[in-house]
């Protein structure tokens, strides 16, 4: 009789072939990219675990389990995140692309002005209840995109034309990024960096691009001309009475923060150089060229700030050495490709844009994170995509991927790779001019 029963109870479980047919069959889209998501989660765990332990120690009196148990929550629900949104026919995302934009304004502003202040920056707006905390940057960013690819797809039969093609594309993003300026000016340039880039493979006017960048490196400008002048001045080399100017804007809210960090990276000596990047420094030099220290056993994650988000990547080569740290940019480059395939393949302008903005944006925060932690730019605040200890910057990656698998779904579709009985029909587009070029 129990022989029988468990017979039973066995016949009745799914096979392996089984079970892998039925996970092809729910997460659809590119293979390779779902691959990447979950590798990268995967080190996730592994290297926060790692870097929270003076964290844990101070916080929580060594009790790291806390950490390694939230990042896996965090893991779990942005897996959730990117299966459900990939679920979403990307049409969807067009019709709320502008109500999304026109919300983020507002959004912004009010964290420009009530927002939760963390490290002399007022970035984050703090949710009752939950008591989690968000940047509404990620959100905006997210919109902003979304708009974009929507404005480009439906204008390319004018993009060309300064007013009719171009003002309605890059009016969007001075807003955006002028209101994130303020609180986070490293965002702001990269959010804006990733814009352009959007704009000149949708087919905008090279003059109107070159236009826009020479407006945007005004403030740059700026900056760079104070740091000098307050820095000679302080060193003696010119007189101290004259950049007048200077000082009073280096005293102006964040703008000093901004001017600090730049003469950190131009003028400070080895025994000058930001605490932060001193640490990162002795991190990777520690890791050496192949194995590193080993899982878990990172130095100076006792020592270096935020090492579990900005500096995550000094500490993966601090253990995994400079393959390591190789192995991670071959990944980003990896998702790169992937998503530019998806870009050629789709045949409609808004999810090929959308696709490939969203892309660029996370390939391009990954690289100026990595760019930060082997000091080859000033110290910004980004995090490293998928890696660094989840939050609300997690999420809305996580958030990110999932529109850019429900391109891929959609596009596998169109091509009738896949068959999906419930999800809504996609014709092929009758004429050129409503596919990517």
């Amino acid at each position: 009789m129990f022989k029988e029963t468990t017979d039973k109870l066995f016949s009745q479980m799914p096979s392996i072939g089984g079970m892998r047919e039925h996970l092809d069959q729910r997460t659809r889209g590119d293979k390779y990219i779902w691959g990447l998501v979950i590798l990268l989660s995967l080190i996730s765990i592994l290297v926060v675990y790692s870097a929270t332990g003076s964290l844990a120690y101070k916080m929580y009196r060594g009790n790291t389990s806390f950490y390694l148990f939230k990042q896996i929550i965090f893991t779990l629900i942005g897996l959730l995140v990117v299966f459900g949104l990939h679920r979403v026919n990307y049409t969807v995302f067009s019709r709320v692309a502008t109500i999304l934009f026109i919300l983020s304004v507002p959004l912004l502003i009010y964290t420009l002005f009530f927002g939760a202040k963390i490290n002399e920056g007022s970035r984050w707006i703090k949710l009752p209840i939950i008591n989690l905390t968000i940047q509404s940057s990620d959100v905006a960013k997210l919109a902003l995109f979304m708009y974009l690819s929507r404005v480009l797809s439906k204008k390319q039969e004018v993009i060309k034309d300064f007013k009719k093609g171009f003002l309605p594309v890059i009016i969007p993003v001075f807003i955006i990024c002028g209101l994130i300026m303020p609180a986070n000016l490293s965002n702001a340039l990269l959010t804006g960096a990733t814009s352009l880039l959007l704009l000149f493979i949708g087919r905008v006017s090279f003059k109107h691009i070159l236009l826009t960048i020479g407006v945007a490196m005004i403030p740059i400008v700026i900056i760079i001309s104070v740091a000098m002048a307050t820095h000679k001045a302080n060193e003696g080399t010119i007189d101290s009475s004259k950049p007048v100017v200077a000082e009073s804007l280096k005293n102006w809210g964040r703008f000093g923060t901004w001017v600090k960090r730049v003469q950190d990276f131009m003028y400070a000596k080895d025994d000058e150089v930001p605490y932060q990047v001193q640490q990162a420094k002795i991190a990777i030099a520690n890791g050496g060229i192949f194995v590193g220290l080993g899982p878990g056993n990172s130095q100076q994650r006792n020592f270096l700030p935020q090492a579990y988000n900005d500096f995550i990547y000094a500490v993966i080569i601090e253990e995994y050495g400079l393959l390591g740290g190789a192995f991670i940019i071959f990944i980003y480059l990896v998702f790169l490709f992937r998503c530019i395939r998806i870009f050629r393949r789709c045949p409609f302008a808004f999810g090929a844009f959308l696709a490939v903005g969203l892309s660029f944006t996370l390939v391009i925060q990954a690289i100026a994170n990595m760019a930060v932690n082997v000091n080859l730019l000033p110290v910004t605040g980004v995090t490293l995509p998928l890696v660094s200890m989840g939050g609300s910057s997690y999420l809305f990656t996580c958030c990110a991927i999932g529109i850019i698998l429900s391109v891929a779904r959609n596009v596998e579709q169109t091509e009738g790779k896949i068959v999906d009985p419930f999800a809504t029909p996609v014709p092929v587009p009758a004429s050129p001019s409503n596919a990517t070029a």
